[in-house]
């Protein structure tokens, strides 16, 4: 080096170690930055894909509803694969959410995205009823968590990375980026959130929401045909749904990890938990002589913002998906919450006076805020799919639902932050399977 450039590049030097103690965020913007765009372009593609598959294997049933007599044997076959070769990644959901409150865990196993993905499409393809947010969540965990190695993540980054692989699994899976941000940031501590996540979560979910549309997959949308001036009657029949809302959630938890604890009392062997809970859902479905109420129920949920559901939709929806689920069938509960919520909210309009389509948006979102504890990204995810002028409607119904869905949760490793009442203070740093 010559003597003109050296005393350059010693200004250099100092320049740029004043900019990075003037400006210490900018190291860790550009190094989450990279780490999210790895996320995004993994976690869009796999959802990309994923989301493919599922709509043609809905497709193929559909005009080939014979399938649905295999369901049993489906479930078996699927069942003796995780049972083999699978227990370490068969908590799914709760395998995650343990994984960001003890970091030092091993890496969550790959085989989990095959698995899980082979699992659901196998549910949906034979009858089964269920969602597909566990999928993608779960996909989007085992595959950012091998990196946590790779990149040489500390405890807390390799926090942050999971927070952020399930903000990009659930944004690009729904084409709601900022939702699945703050759902990532909101989910696994009820009542906290943690800020220091807050720009790879949202990073994360917005590029995977960007390169799943890359992949040209197409989103459900739903339209609200009016939406009234919010006044004093008009919240109170807003705060009535979201108790009946929140109730919902509740009976639906509550459903889920009862028959999930008969199935494993009464039957010992795993897969012939599959076996039996395939064939209640095939009988059932040959009994009845519809497919309305297995899959992801699209088609109903549209149908909920086109004209009143009876009453009787959404507590069917629910049964069908409590024994699919809870019998060991792999899917997620998310959309089959928004089949339930949406069409109890059309139903509701028989009794309280706003319109049905908007009490269908309100149910969508509500239940599932309900279900899940998280009324800030259902809130967010009302307002991405149904317009900001139902927002007052949307966060009334989630907030008033989330509080009165009480102590429950679909996600038995969901910690307790902060308790939802001063009453019940003493559940703080608890988790669900301890109540």
């Amino acid at each position: 080096m010559s003597k003109n450039l050296k005393p350059f590049t010693r200004k250099t030097k100092i320049r740029t170690r004043f900019f990075l103690r003037k400006y210490p965020a900018l190291l860790y913007v550009i190094k989450w930055l990279l780490i999210s765009i790895i996320i995004g372009i993994l976690v869009g593609t796999a959802s990309a894909g994923f989301l493919e598959s599922l709509s043609w294997a809905t497709d193929f049933r559909e005009k080939h509803r014979w399938l649905i007599a295999f369901l049993p044997l489906a479930g078996l076959i699927v069942g003796m694969l995780y049972y083999y070769y699978g227990k370490n990644v068969e908590a799914g959901n709760n395998l995650l959410l343990e994984t960001i409150h003890e970091p030092g865990r091993e890496t969550i196993p790959f085989k989990m995205a095959p698995f899980v993905y082979l699992g659901t499409i196998v549910t949906h393809f034979f009858g089964g009823s269920a969602g597909r947010e566990g999928t993608a969540l779960q996909m989007a965990g085992a595959i950012s968590d091998q990196f946590s190695r790779l990149l040489r993540l500390n405890q807390n980054e390799r926090k942050v990375l999971i927070i952020s692989s399930i903000a990009a699994g659930f944004g690009s899976v729904f084409g709601t980026p900022l939702a699945g941000a703050v759902f990532g940031l909101e989910v696994f501590l009820i009542g906290k959130i943690r800020y220091n996540g807050i720009f790879p979560a949202f990073a994360s979910a917005i590029l995977a929401d960007q390169v799943t549309k890359l992949w040209n997959v197409q989103h459900t949308h739903y339209h609200i045909d009016f939406i009234p001036k919010i006044d004093l009657s008009s919240f109170v029949y807003c705060i009535i749904a979201g108790i009946a809302f929140g109730i919902c959630a509740a009976s639906f938890s509550k459903m889920m990890h009862k028959a999930s604890s008969l199935f494993k009392s009464k039957i010992h062997y795993q897969p012939f938990r599959s076996f039996v809970g395939g064939i209640i859902i095939a009988v059932t479905v040959f009994a009845m002589g519809s497919t309305r109420y297995i899959g992801l129920g699209i088609p109903v949920i549209e149908e909920a913002f086109g004209k009143q559901l009876p009453f009787y939709d959404f507590a069917l929806k629910m049964i069908f998906t409590v024994v699919t689920l809870s019998a060991g069938f792999k899917g997620g509960e998310v959309t089959p919450l928004f089949f339930i919520g949406a069409a109890l909210g059309s139903a509701l309009s028989l009794v309280i006076p706003l319109p049905f389509s908007l009490l269908a948006g309100m149910g969508f979102v509500a239940v599932f805020a309900g279900a899940t504890n998280t009324p800030l990204a259902c809130t967010l995810m009302g307002i991405e799919l149904f317009g900001a002028e139902c927002g007052v409607y949307i966060a009334i119904a989630c907030i008033v639902a989330y509080l009165f869905s009480g102590n429950n949760s679909i996600y038995t490793k969901q910690k307790i932050g902060e308790a939802k009442n001063s009453r019940s203070e003493y559940l703080v740093n608890k988790s669900f399977e301890d109540l």
